[in-house]
């Protein structure tokens, strides 16, 4: 039984990088003297060990919804007064809308075709005193909302990443619930107030000629909206194009410039919104274009010259803590629905201390019982085994530490498992030598063999574990993830330790003392 120089040194230099990535997260302040780029980072707590904020949102479904009719009305009505037909009333609601038409009767063929061609053909019609009911079909109304609050949850991950917190979970519960959890965090109000803006920019040309005033008697009031601005602490009403040039989706990038000693958000859109942008001002020179945030006028500058670059800047008498907030909203993206906060709490240290109290003995308590148990059946070997525990322990926290990964509870708990199954291997490998040795080999020979012919064994076994784990983390959430990734990162650093680390102490031990 040998094993190469090369081999060795590997197996010896892991375990050391081990040692040192663990360092932090096991003693507090460790490694400060070295400098910053060469220490290692301690593992993430979760909200469970270190306390934080939870926060429950509630996303909107319902005027997404309405939203949502809204905009298909709208098409449908385009077409209608593209096609010459006459209506009396349209209406929504959340599944769809109503139209009242006096040709309903006589021209309903060629309205359900204007329909169809327009918002697609599933949806469900009735007919009703000249009033045509459309209603979306039920698996459209399903993936709309699935769509929703995945995207809800992607940006809400992204304002939060944005703003330099990496440590939250994020989990959908129910049909239209969210729960946000921020370890470490004891001020929720920041938080809500970063998510409570939907952040919807959108571009939109200031009609010329209408005023308050005047708009009843304007023949386009109809694709008109009427929006305020705050100028020198007064209201003031503008009415604007309802449908915009340019919207937030058409962003690249945003981020904070001066202009004039003044703070100014700086845009980039993407090819799409350069192009349109560049169209729009060409032949709109001379005119005002109002930059809309929330249905809030931040400003209207006036188009001097065609605007090419698809870029632009936002003012709006930003502070720079303003105008950074923007920007990441803008970065982030608009959140497709609002949000509303339905319930909070946060979570204190102390009881973070606690359970890593009560984790800590958890851990101590089984490790000392399998190591007293390995030294009583396999003595040298089992002290071996029990070494490979030690390093396995820091291995384990050294790639949460490597990957990110949040410690919670039942991350703790599955780490107490993985050091109860880590000495599986070396039982395996014990018990095959001693077979090997009744068999009359000698104890190289025996060492040997019993590596060699426990390893499949030892591979299926963990190989099933590591299955179930994966199934865990893909279809659990939140601490059941936790739970997964501490039981996988277990699971094969004992396979290493188990095999590898402890031949090369028996193989090294048994080069040395030549014992019988």
């Amino acid at each position: 039984m040998c094993f190469s120089k090369f081999k060795a040194v590997t197996i010896l230099l892991i375990c050391g990088i081990s040692i040192y990535l663990s360092l932090p997260t096991f003693f507090n302040n460790t490694l400060l003297f070295l400098p910053s780029y060469l220490r290692a980072a301690p593992v993430n707590l979760g909200l469970d060990l270190k306390g934080g904020a939870s926060i429950l949102l509630e996303v909107e479904i319902g005027e997404y919804l309405r939203n949502h009719s809204q905009q298909n009305l709208d098409q449908v009505l385009s077409g209608f007064r593209a096609n010459g037909i006459p209506y009396i009333e349209a209406k929504t609601n959340i599944k769809g809308f109503d139209i009242a038409a006096t040709s309903l009767i006589d021209q309903k063929e060629e309205i359900l075709s204007i329909i169809r061609k327009l918002i697609g053909n599933r949806f469900e019609y009735t007919e009703d005193d000249n009033t045509l009911k459309v209603r979306f079909d039920s698996l459209v109304i399903e993936g709309i909302k699935k769509s929703l609050m995945q995207q809800s949850i992607e940006i809400i991950r992204r304002r939060i990443d944005e703003s330099g917190t990496k440590e939250i979970d994020l989990q959908r519960q129910g049909d239209n619930y969210i729960l946000l959890q921020v370890p470490g965090s004891d001020n929720p109000g920041e938080i809500k107030r970063l998510l409570g803006k939907t952040a919807k920019l959108s571009l939109h040309i200031v009609a010329d000629g209408v005023t308050i005033d005047n708009l009843a008697r304007s023949p386009i009031r109809s694709n008109l909206k009427v929006l305020e601005i705050v100028d020198n602490n007064q209201k003031h009403k503008v009415v604007l194009y309802y449908r915009p040039i340019i919207t937030g989706d058409m962003l690249v990038d945003a981020q904070v410039s001066f202009n004039q000693d003044m703070p100014v958000v700086s845009f980039k859109l993407n090819n799409i919104g350069a192009k349109i942008f560049g169209d729009v001002s060409s032949k709109n020179i001379g005119k005002a274009i109002a930059i809309v945030l929330d249905d809030k006028i931040l400003s209207i500058p006036v188009i001097r010259e065609p605007i090419l670059g698809g870029s632009g800047i936002i003012s709006g008498n930003f502070s720079v803590a303003s105008a950074n907030e923007l920007a990441l909203l803008l970065r982030a993206g608009a959140l497709p629905a609002p949000l509303k906060v339905a319930e909070e709490r946060v979570i204190g240290p102390s009881l973070g201390i606690d359970s890593i109290r009560a984790g800590t003995n958890a851990m101590i308590i089984g490790i000392s019982l399998v190591a007293l148990f390995m030294i009583f059946f396999y003595g040298f070997f089992g002290l071996v085994a029990n070494f490979a525990l030690i390093i396995n322990t820091f291995m384990i926290i050294a790639c949460m530490s490597i990957i990110g990964a949040t410690l919670t509870l039942t991350g703790i708990a599955g780490i107490v498992l993985t050091l109860g199954m880590a000495v599986d291997a070396n039982v395996l490998i014990c018990e095959r030598i001693r077979e090997e040795l009744r068999n009359g080999k000698s104890n190289l020979a025996a060492i040997e063999s019993g590596y060699k012919i426990a390893f499949s064994t030892i591979l299926d076994a963990n190989i099933t574990t590591i299955i179930a784990a994966i199934i865990l983390y893909i279809m659990g959430s939140g601490s059941i993830k936790s739970f997964a990734v501490s039981l996988t990162i277990g699971i094969t650093c004992s396979m290493f330790t188990a095999i590898s680390l402890t031949k090369i102490i028996i193989a090294f031990y048994h080069r040395i003392t030549k014992i019988k």
